[in-house]
This record gives C-alpha cells, structure tokens and sequence, in this order.
C-alpha cells in the first residue's frame, strides 16, 4: 500500500497581546504588549540621547531619529542576532509597524494641518520660481540616476514606477525640517528665510501629488487603466474633502469659539475623519497617509479649532510614536548592502546628484531674480534639506517592491547626508551680519525729553497683556513729550513640536507677524495690542521672535537695535499665584532676563506683574494709579526717575519720589566686613586694596551725585506746578529704616526702583541677582501682594563689552529711517 507523504508548512502561532507574568514560567518579550512597550521605551530613549549629542551641532532631531533607526537595525545592533530576535522579533514587526503607521498618520494630518493654502496661493513670483527650479531639475536627474541604477544594482524593477520615484525622492525639501533649521540659524525673519519657507511650502505640496503619481504607478497590477482609476479615485476623494468635509468642519470650527473648550464629539469626529480618509486612500491604492494629509488640509486654520487639535495629539504623536517610524525604517536598512567600489560609487553618485540638482536649480533662478550669489547658494543647500516625507517615499517604495535593499540604503544615506550637511555649510557660507546705524536715545533718561520715546515691550502668553496694555497707556505722556512708540514683541519658543512650524507663518521680513490687510488672523495677544493702537495716540507695532529660549536673547537685543528703542521691557521669570505666593516659569526664562541685562544696547526693566490695573485693561479715561519712586541715587535710580517723569505727565497718574537721607559719615552699602578665620598679613593685604578702591571711586561718586542732584532738582521743580507730583525724603540710619520705610508704602500700584543703587541687599537670601538690592525684597511675597514693581537698569555704554549688533555709520551720511506708521486696519 502506498503512502503519500505531503510536506507542510507550519505557520508559528501570532502572538497574544499580554503575558500571565514571569511568575507563571511565561516571557513578557513572547507577548505583543510588553515588547511593543520595550521597543518604544528602547527607541525613545535612544534618540533623545542621541539628539542631545547633536545639539551642539546645532542639528535637527530628525537627524537623530534617522540615526537612532539606522543603529537599532542590521547595520550595527541588529547585527548581534541574539539581540535582533529578542527585541525585535520577526513575528512583532506586524505590530510595530501599525503603530508606526497609525503614528505617521496623525503626524502627517498634523503637517497638514500647518500648511496654509492661502499663504501657499500668496507666494510671490521669486518663491514661485524657486520652487519649480527647485524640482524640476532634482526630478530630472533623479529620472537620470534611476537609469544607472537600473542597469546595475535594480534590474528587473518596474520602469515607470522606479523612474517616478527616484525623481520624487530627489527633488523633495523637508518643509518641517527646514523650518526648524531657519530659526536656528535666526533666518527666519530674514528675506532669505521667507523665501525659502515659500518655497518649501510649494514643494511640499508638489511632492505629495507626485508621490501619489508614484504610487498609483506601482501597483502589482500592470494595466494602465488600473493606474489611471487610481488617480481619477484620488481625485474624487481630493473633490470630496473639499466640498463636503471641508464644510463640515468649518462647522465644527465656528461653533467653537475662541476661548470657550471645545466639545470632545468635535475632536472625536476630526480624529474619526483622519483614520476614515486613511481607509479610504489605502483602499484606493494611494496610501492610507495621503487621505490623513488631505484631511489635515481642509481643517479651517483659523480660531482655535485646529490649534486644540494640534495640542491634543501633538506630543504623543511626536513624542511616542513616530521615532517608531524611523526604527521601522532603519531595520529595513542593511548599510552592509552597500559594499564594493560600485556600491560605494552609486552612493557618490547618487548624493552629488541630489544635491547637484537641489543646488544648481536654486541657485541658477535665484540669480537671474538678482538674488546675491552668497544668498542664492545658500537658498540651493537650504532647500537640499530632506526628512521624514523623503522616507516616506522610500519606506513606501520598498514596500511595493520598487526598490530592493540595497538602493533602499543608499536613499536613506543620502537624506542622511543631505540633510546633516545644511546646517553647517549655510554657518559657514552665510553669515548675516547684525549691522545696525548708530543711534542716540538710548536712555529714557535724556537731555532733550520731547523727543520721541520707544520702547519694546516683551511677553510669554495673554497673562502679561492687561498689565502691559495699562503700563504703555500710563507712559504716553503728553504731545509735548514727543511721541510714544511701542514695539510688543511676542517671545514663542521654538520647541521640536510639529505645531512650531505654524510660528513661521507669522514671521516676515520685518520680524512682523504674517498678517495681511484683510486681517483674517485671529490671534488673541495681537488684536490686545492692535485695538490699543487703534483707539490711542500711541503706535503700537505687533512683534515676533520664535527662537529657543537659549539665544531669543538676542532677537531681542537685535530688534532693539533696529528699532532704535530707548527702553526694553522684560516680565519676570516668576509669576504670583492665587495665594500670592511667587512661582517660577522656569530657569529658561531667568537666564534669558540675565542675557538680555548683558547684551542690551539700551536701557531695561524687568516688570514683576501683580496685576497692574487688574486683570483687564483699563480704560484712558478711568486710569488712576499711585507710583512710587524711591530713590538711592546712582545711574539707575535716575532712569527709573526720569521713566515715571515720564508717566506723571499722564493726568491719571500720582507719582510720588521718595528720596532717602543717610546722615553725613554713615553709608547704606555694603560694609567691608572681612572674612573670619585670615591671618593678620591676609587681612591687612584685603583693608588696603578696600582702600584703594574706595579712593578710586571717590571721584566717580561725586559725579554722580552731581548728576542726582540735578534730576532731582528738575523734579522739585516740575512738582510746583503739577499737584500729580509729589517729593519728600525719608531719614534712614540703617537697613532695617529702609525695609520699615518701604513696607509703608506699600499701598502704592507700581514702584519704579533701580537696579543697582548704592544699597546693602534688604533680603538675607534671593534667587534674582537681577533685580539687585531693593527689587528683590519688593518682588518678594513677604513685601506685598498687590505692587507692581520695575526694576530699571540705565544703559551704560562701557558696560555691554559683548554688543550683538556692530554698529556702522553710512559713509558720514546721517541715518535715514523709515517712518513707524500705525498698523494697517
């Protein structure tokens, strides 16, 4: 009898999602959850550390994440087998890379949902230009490169498909990449980062419609007439998004007023929408990323609807899941494949293709718009920028089976390498300088006080608004007292969030917001300023510095050079809580006030907000607040005097100096105390230079009591003929005089005090170094709960030895400046 023997294939078990624990004899790695939860930890971890690494190279953390993927796959860890099975299994990657990809979804739903059609359609003729330069001939070559790469390491690929993708692949720039390499490099507010950002706009757009292109082409299926009802599908469902969901969500978005939460049904629906379009999109053939894309599209841009959305799914998605994406990505990358001296040559050949293109296109129509050729070059390697979408039309690629492991490698190399050289060589080729003509009134405190005044006023978020509004409004003074500019600079930190790229947008030439006359922008904090502006004497120009906070110091310095101010007001690194106590904001923003008190080619104040005229702003006609200046003597104390000289011309102000009197042999700095526990020799070396200092500083005393005198003399003088003006001295001995002194007057709304007046320190111990002696204990909890305070510090020429801006006369010529004229309603 004959038997018939049939060979089968056992299929391993799936895995189950959880494990009983290791108690039970069962490993937490045999099951989906806890390894999934292993690799997410293992690859986060990895590209932080990484991205730390690389910040001193000023690099993008897309170039971690690229790198962390690179190093967990075949070419380096996963070269260890044992390690390679145990965290990365085979049988897991079904689950890794769904939770990549539902990641990758709502990411890329997130950059559309930053991309401005409207600002797409504003483009201007030169951005335009770029942008199709800027393709056009990286496509091409890319179409060339497919060739050689067909004929060696790709044969038997699918023509059309390899040919549209390796055009795709090579003419993309990385709009979310680039963006964040701009304000690096602080160019976003320079023509040459509008330009680019405009054009990257464009060619992020044009890169999608490609890679549907592309797509569509590289089904299994090879009749034309499957390709062609794949792209009249996606058409429709591009139709449909626009004139059916697209309504539908403006909808949402108008019953969804600002400052009112939004209904969670609404963020339901939206995020529904996003997984809905995918299915649809991945059932068309395109790709379940692409509907996600369109979706984020067609959000209304306007009110809060889409920026809750963004804060809703933001830093998981970015945080959490997308570094998966890249470790999907390096595990399917072998550098190894890349072996031999034609591999290594396709690579060559590949990276100077792409970058060849990139370049000579942008720079080539850059020129002919007569665009310098330093700027024009730097416009070709800012534009050579790659990132995620280019990995996405590679992961896509290789899927489909139009590229194989070993050109799949060589791709990602040379996004890798592309993209890790921008940042260094725009530094090295492109420097702009901070130029700016010198400038006069530096100082509020001048000889000529019916001059113009301008100031620049900072703040974090709406919190800082009301009080600003009331201080701007309290220092107009009167027309005799020349003119009162004001420049409210908004400081957004530019953090990795995908939602920083919408900051670009608000940024022009001018460091303006990105605003047109139809003023469809609907931003909260710009409106405050806008109608203050609008219903006052005072011009107020709307500001915006997007940086990190460890050098949007120098945004500041750098506009306050520019525009010429005399004054730059900074909010306090702490803010008063319900129960009056002080709360920090974070070491950030204390080392920015201390960096700006350096740089400063002006005066400062640092304004310790509580609640000045209360939490709304106050009405011309209703202003009546007590200041206070007491006054010690010294540079700043005379600029904090002249600033509410200033103010008192308001009729709603009572400003009232105090000035204290010390009797004649006492002194209320610091006495020189000598260390305990120094020899004799030690301590007679220390009494002798002590006595050499003081002499030397004698002479510069009596100057500036010369100086103290007569402001304080032109105040006595003003307050004879202004019932709004008081002067009175107060007799003080000691330190505890001044403390006892100054709680009594704590009734007052603002005190206006010095920063470094001849003053022993009033609190044992404090964190703010920069408020000097006397603003400490006014900003403390123990001194009061409802005084506003400014700390003001007098610009001193000798002291700012590291200027952020060189200062260049124009030839002998007297420095022309374009009028300030109030914002455009």
């Amino acid at each position: 009898m004959a038997t018939n023997t049939t060979s089968t294939t056992v299929c391993p078990a799936p895995m189950k999602a959880t494990s009983n624990g290791s108690f039970q004899g069962e490993s937490p790695l045999d099951f989906a959850l806890p390894l999934a939860i292993l690799q997410i930890c293992l690859v986060v971890a990895l590209t932080r550390v990484l991205a730390f690494l690389l910040r001193p190279l000023r690099q993008p953390r897309v170039i971690a994440e690229i790198i962390g993927g690179v190093l967990l796959g075949p070419s380096a860890l996963g070269r260890n087998q044992k390690f390679l099975h145990t965290v990365f299994p085979a049988k897991s990657m079904t689950v890794l890379d769904t939770l990549a990809n539902i990641g990758l979804l709502y990411f890329l739903f997130l950059v559309g949902l930053e991309l401005d059609l409207r600002s797409i359609r504003r483009t201007g003729s030169k951005a335009l230009a770029i942008a199709v330069a800027g393709i056009s001939l990286p496509f091409i070559l890319g179409i060339g490169t497919s060739f050689a790469l067909r004929s060696t390491i790709s044969k038997g690929v699918p023509q059309a498909p390899f040919l549209v993708f390796m055009g795709v692949a090579m003419s993309i720039t990385a709009f979310p990449v680039l963006a964040r390499i701009l304000a690096e490099l602080k160019l976003l507010t320079t023509d040459i980062g509008r330009i680019a950002m405009s054009a990257a706009a464009v060619n992020d757009v044009a890169a999608w419609i490609l890679l549907a292109l592309a797509i569509a082409l590289s089904g299994s299926n090879s009749s034309p007439l499957v390709s062609l009802w794949v792209l009249l599908c996606g058409t429709a469902f591009v139709l449909f998004a626009i004139f059916f969901l697209k309504p539908a969500l403006a909808l949402m978005a108008r019953r969804s007023p600002e400052g009112e939460p939004i209904k969670e049904l609404y963020i339901c629906i939206t995020l529904s929408l996003v997984l809905a379009a995918g299915f649809v999109t991945d059932t068309i053939g395109i790709h379940a990323l692409f509907g996600a894309f369109v979706v984020g599209i067609v959000v209304p841009k306007d009110g809060s609807f889409g920026r809750v959305l963004t804060e809703k799914i933001e830093d998981l998605v970015s945080g959490l899941f997308l570094p998966l994406y890249f470790a999907s990505s390096g595990l399917k990358t072998n550098v190894a494949t890349i072996s031999g001296g034609l591999s290594w040559g396709l690579l060559v050949l590949v990276i100077c293709t792409a970058c060849f293109g990139k370049i000579l296109g942008t720079t080539t129509i850059s020129m002919i718009f007569k665009v310098p050729f330093r700027e024009a070059l730097t416009l070709g390697f800012l534009m050579n920028t790659k990132g995620l979408v280019e990995l996405i039309v590679l992961n896509i690629g290789k899927d489909r089976k139009v590229l194989n492991d070993q050109t799949f490698a060589i791709m990602v190399m040379m996004a890798l390498f592309t993209t890790f050289i921008t940042t260094p060589i725009v530094t090295a080729i492109y420097k702009p300088a901070r130029k700016g003509a010198p400038y006069k009134h530096r100082t509020v405190h001048r000889k000529d006080p019916e001059t113009d005044l301008r100031m620049l006023a900072c703040f974090h978020s709406t919190r800082n608004i009301p009080t600003l509004i009331n201080l701007i409004e309290s220092s107009r003074g009167i027309r005799k007292r020349g003119r009162l500019f004001i420049y409210a600079m908004h400081l957004m930190e530019l953090s990795e969030r995908s939602s920083a790229i919408s900051m670009v947008h608000k940024a022009r030439i001018n460091g303006l917001p990105f605003w047109n006359n139809k003023r469809e922008d609907t931003d909260q904090m710009v409106i405050a300023f806008e109608a203050y502006g609008q219903l006052s004497s005072v011009t107020v120009r709307p500001m915006t510095a997007i940086s990190s906070l460890d050098n949007i110091h120098e945004d500041i310095c750098t506009s306050a050079h520019q525009k010429r101010v005399a004054m730059v007001l900074l909010p306090f690194h702490k803010h008063q809580r319900l129960d009056g106590a002080m709360e920090s904001l974070g070491g950030s923003f204390h080392k920015l006030n201390e960096r700006v008190l350096r740089h400063a080619p002006c005066s400062v104040g640092i304004l310790v907000d509580r609640g000045l005229g209360g939490t709304t702003q106050v009405l011309a006609s209703e202003v009546s607040f007590k200041i206070v200046v007491p006054f010690f003597g010294g540079r700043d104390d005379r600029e904090a005097l002249a600033y509410g000289m200033r103010m008192a011309e308001h009729p709603g102000i009572m400003l009232t100096v105090v000035k204290f009197v010390v009797p004649s042999g006492k002194s209320l700095r610091h006495s020189h105390v000598l260390s305990v526990g120094l020899s004799a020799n030690k301590m007679m070396e220390n009494k002798k230079t002590l006595e050499e200092a003081d002499k030397s500083d004698s002479h510069d005393d009596r100057d500036q009591e010369e100086e103290d005198n007569l402001i304080l003399s032109d105040f006595v003088n003003s307050c004879s003929n202004k019932e709004s003006m008081l002067f009175e001295e107060r007799k003080v001995e000691n330190k505890r005089d001044v403390v006892e002194a100054l709680k009594a007057l704590n009734k007052f709304n603002l005190f206006l005090v010095g920063r470094m007046p001849p003053m022993a320190r009033l609190v044992e111990r404090s964190d703010c170094p920069e408020l000097g002696p006397v603003g400490s204990f006014l900003a403390s909890s123990d001194f009061s709960t409802t005084a506003s305070v400014i700390v003001v510090q007098q610009y001193a020429p000798n002291a700012n030895l590291q200027p952020l801006v060189e200062e260049q006369a124009n030839n002998g010529d007297s420095y022309i400046e374009v009028p300030d004229t109030p914002m455009a309603k």
